[in-house]
């Protein structure tokens, strides 16, 4: 399949902005987001703001991580299948191989104070790439009142009213819609110079055979598994759960967490619900999609029922079955809708609707930061009611105040004096170990 742009940015360019974009994709979605937006449209101008919202709509739309969608979505515009192969997987890469290397030394050495530290310094610094990236999208996406108001009832509705996401994001399609019709339509952004002017109808049976060779690449090796080992093995019911997680969870990150939380301690019994909110900072503090947390599901399930393998190699199977099935649809979403969501973009009626979804998303951005901070920031939270809203109240005298003070030195150091992401969450991660050892 060929790139949607001219072919003007060079394959070695991309791959050096893809490696960029990999180790600087902290933060969770929203962190990764302004990371992609900051290199792709404002320094290298590969994107105009309407394509990357177009693009950012659209995978705002799919089950799982909408960044690695994202990235996957901007590398084949740029080159393609090939690409898009790149960008998606540089994008894993050193998520993978993070989590693979705390797994295996929360395993084995959970209780070493350096660990610990490291995790304790890096979380409240994430908290100032997280607030960076929603005053950028904010700044880009909310350019009119009626958008303001838009991402404003998304977050409330996702905060308090814990309306399910793909609600939200019909609602909000509907009400671009709506404003489409009235004439209250926000305007059109600029365009890159790097952009076609069009982009032909997709074939049919080309995305149809597309979509066949990813399901091939995602599910011939379950098959295999299943084949071999049987039903009841830990790998094959690994490979069987995250691939059902992949396709039904809507939502982004958090969505998914919920669901597999609840069925991998409380169904499957692979890990206790203290381990999962260890796994959940291991993500958050690592490069890579936030989602990468199920790798860590998925070591500690294996590594507990190795069925006679050495516990530690059955943890590391366990992590590439779990991140081969979690990721493989993302591809295959991108791949075959892309071309698609490609063909329509001058479609006025389409591009009101993911105008109305871009607004909702920076709701949704930032009900993550809100959601991110306070489960950072406090010991306790608890959930009031107001009639029909339930919100997050943090417990005040549970404030940590090593956390509070590091993530203020994180914000003062990347607003007030521009320092970069990756010094700022080194310096952090040092901070922190100094903390364990001192308090």
């Amino acid at each position: 399949m060929s790139a949607a742009y001219d072919s003007t940015v060079s394959r070695g360019e991309a791959l050096r902005v893809w490696i960029r974009v990999a180790i600087h994709s902290f933060g969770g979605p929203a962190g990764q987001i302004a990371v992609v937006h900051r290199l792709i449209v404002d320094e290298k101008k590969w994107l105009s703001e309407q394509r990357f919202l177009h693009a950012l709509s659209y995978c705002m739309l799919l089950p799982g991580p909408e960044a690695q969608q994202l990235t996957t979505y901007v590398g084949w515009l740029l080159h393609g299948v090939r690409g898009g192969l790149i960008a998606g997987s540089l994008f894993i890469l050193p998520g993978f191989l993070a989590i693979l290397i705390l797994s295996v030394l929360y395993a084995g050495y959970r209780d070493v104070d350096l660990v610990v530290g490291l995790f304790f310094g890096l979380k409240p610094a994430v908290m100032a790439v997280v607030l960076e990236a929603v005053i950028r999208l904010r700044r880009r996406a909310l350019t009119e009142a009626s958008s303001v108001v838009l991402a404003g009832a998304a977050f409330i509705a996702i905060f308090a009213l814990e309306v399910p996401f793909p609600l939200i994001i019909i609602g909000a399609a509907l009400t671009g819609l709506l404003l489409k019709y009235v004439g209250r339509q926000p305007t059109e952004l600029e365009s890159s110079s790097h952009e076609t002017a069009h982009i032909p109808l997709p074939s049919l049976l080309a995305a149809g055979r597309t979509a066949a060779v990813w399901l091939v690449i995602w599910l011939v090796p379950l098959a295999a598994l299943f084949a071999v080992l049987g039903p009841g093995h830990v790998f094959v019911r690994e490979g069987f759960f995250f691939s059902k997680a992949a396709v039904v969870t809507f939502g982004g990150a958090y969505a998914v967490l919920s669901y597999v939380a609840q069925q991998a301690v409380t169904v499957f019994q692979w890990l206790g619900p203290g381990e999962m909110l260890d796994g959940l900072g291991m993500a958050e503090t690592t490069p890579g999609p936030l989602i990468q947390v199920v790798q860590f599901v998925g070591f500690m399930g294996a590594y507990r029922n190795a069925g006679g393998l050495d516990p530690m190699a059955a943890g590391i199977i366990g992590s590439i079955v779990t991140t081969w099935v979690t990721f493989a649809p993302c591809f295959l979403f991108i791949f075959v809708g892309a071309p698609f969501v490609e063909y329509l973009r001058e479609n006025r009626a389409l591009n009101a609707a993911l105008r109305g979804i871009t607004a909702a998303v920076v709701g949704v951005v930032l009900n993550l930061a809100v959601w991110f901070s306070l489960h950072t920031l406090f010991g306790e939270l608890q959930s009031l009611e107001f009639g029909i809203a339930q919100i997050l109240i943090p417990e005040l005298t549970t404030l940590d105040w090593r956390a509070l003070l590091i993530a203020v030195a994180a914000m003062v150091a990347m607003f007030r004096f521009k320092v970069g992401m990756i010094p700022t969450l080194g310096g952090a991660a040092v901070l922190g170990v100094v903390m364990q050892m001192a308090f």
